[in-house]
């Protein structure tokens, strides 16, 4: 996983930009399930791209996930083609919101009982693979999985000891979205650099001291401050698995955090968590526009576009992709695989697991189906089908091309750790949380920071 740290954002977004100009090439692979008895002697005459065939005994998969409202009943709808198209393939879908997800996953994966088919988080491959014994060796099944897809990079960040323990889906980075609509009530415009953000802050506080311009919480809260750091000091978050940042460099990160709760930008975690919500995007004050700003993963926001339009107090309100915000004389900002598809190394039935993951990734029904659910795809072949079939969200499409034209740096591969990003014991969620309440002060908060962040990275 070393490799993870040598890959920059810079080649992430050049392998989207060959991807989206070159993959028109990519032929989907296919693969073909042998038909009921009476039609056994037509379905012999057939042959995969990989003349791979498999049999008609029954296998049940199960396949777990977490996301928002339209990518379950999406993924609902392909789990349904996937089973038409594979008639003795019965698959049992698991899924829910992120928070408290991967708790859940990461004991089924250490502990022998994960789905046969995973959507995981890039991180999840170091933080859980075992060495490479938690996952399947895909390439064990590049028969039924079309692995030529996917650039040999891309494949090289989900390699565990030369093991292929996940395909990657999508790449994202964070950027700001707007509800344009709570900023033309207020009369502000959108932020564009600090001191609109600033004046944004004053401007709705005037208006109502309930509505604030942006919401954080604390995870988004770290993401945002290495966004500052990176921006102002142009330096990596982490180099060489250390710490890329004094103390001093850290508590000025830490004294913009509390800046925006003072200037009205953001609300404290302590009014977010007194709206008794599960995650923002159920929270109705971002749904009735109280909260009129997010910072948010490019393949995440569709679920927060779609909780505006639910909303029956404000109807019709405007959600847009923002302008990233100039916080210095860099680009802040890195960009990463977004999620990955595996498969349990505890699964009886791996093949058709992978099966399931061409024809989710690769295969013209299941990308048509899927869109752009889980981001902009890395499938060469998926790719060409959204483009030609002219699918996919605008607003998804907008958002990605934004991240990766702008955000180029390097995201370290233990940054979303469990034991940094869990809520609500890792050290993001502590060292905010207590910065927030006034606990600690900025420079003992960039101490604990650090200091958390260096115990990870040597474990």
């Amino acid at each position: 996983m070393r490799k993870i740290k040598q890959w920059t954002a810079m080649g992430l977004a050049t392998v989207m930009a060959m991807s989206l100009s070159a993959c028109g090439s990519g032929k989907t692979a296919e693969t073909t399930t042998a038909a009921p008895a009476e039609t056994t002697k037509a379905a012999a005459a057939e042959t995969t791209t990989a003349g791979a065939t498999t049999s008609t005994e029954p296998v049940e998969l199960k396949f777990s996930w977490w996301g928002g409202d339209t990518r379950h009943a999406a993924t609902e709808e392909a789990i349904k083609a996937f089973q038409a198209k594979y008639p003795n393939i019965t698959v049992t879908p698991e899924y829910g919101a992120w928070n408290g997800w991967e708790e859940k996953q990461s004991l089924n994966i250490l502990g022998g009982n994960a789905a046969d088919v995973m959507q995981i988080n890039w991180n999840w491959i170091e933080s859980y693979s075992q060495g490479g014994k938690s996952f399947a060796n895909l390439e064990d099944y590049s028969d039924v999985l079309d692995l030529k897809q996917f650039t040999p990079e891309s494949l090289d960040l989900c390699k565990v000891d030369n093991k292929l323990m996940a395909v990657p889906i999508s790449l994202t980075g964070r950027l700001f979205y707007w509800n344009k609509s709570a900023f033309d009530e207020v009369g502000v415009a959108l932020p564009t650099d600090l001191d609109s953000l600033y004046k944004a802050g004053e401007a709705f506080k005037a208006k109502d001291a309930d509505m604030y311009p942006l919401a954080l919480g604390e995870y988004d809260r770290m993401i945002l401050m290495v966004y500052y750091l990176e921006s102002k000091y142009g330096k990596n978050w982490v180099e060489d698995g250390t710490v890329n940042y004094t103390e001093e460099e850290v508590k000025d990160g830490m004294d913009f955090i509390t800046g925006l709760e003072e200037k009205h930008v953001i609300p404290t975690l302590a009014t977010i968590s007194g709206d008794m919500a599960d995650s923002l995007d159920k929270n109705a004050k971002w749904i009735d526009g109280k909260y009129a700003g997010i910072f948010e993963w490019d393949s995440s926001a569709s679920k927060f576009k779609k909780a505006l339009e639910g909303s029956v107090n404000k109807p019709g309100q405007e959600f847009v992709v923002g302008e990233f915000i100039k916080m210095g004389d860099n680009n802040g900002g890195f960009t990463k695989i977004s999620m990955a598809f595996a498969v349990g190394a505890n699964s009886k039935h791996p093949k058709e697991a992978a099966m399931l993951i061409n024809f989710l990734l690769n295969d013209e029904e299941g990308v048509k189906i899927g869109s752009t659910e889980r981001g902009i795809p890395c499938s060469a072949a998926g790719l060409k089908i959204l483009q030609d079939n002219k699918l996919g969200d605008p607003l998804t499409i907008e958002a990605n091309t934004k991240v990766m034209n702008y955000s180029k740096f390097t995201l370290d591969a233990k940054f979303e750790h469990n034991d940094l990003k869990a809520n609500p014991d890792g050290v993001y969620y502590k060292v905010f949380g207590k910065l927030s309440s006034k606990e600690l002060d900025s420079a003992a908060a960039a101490k604990e920071l650090i200091k958390g962040v260096t115990d990870t990275l040597e474990n």
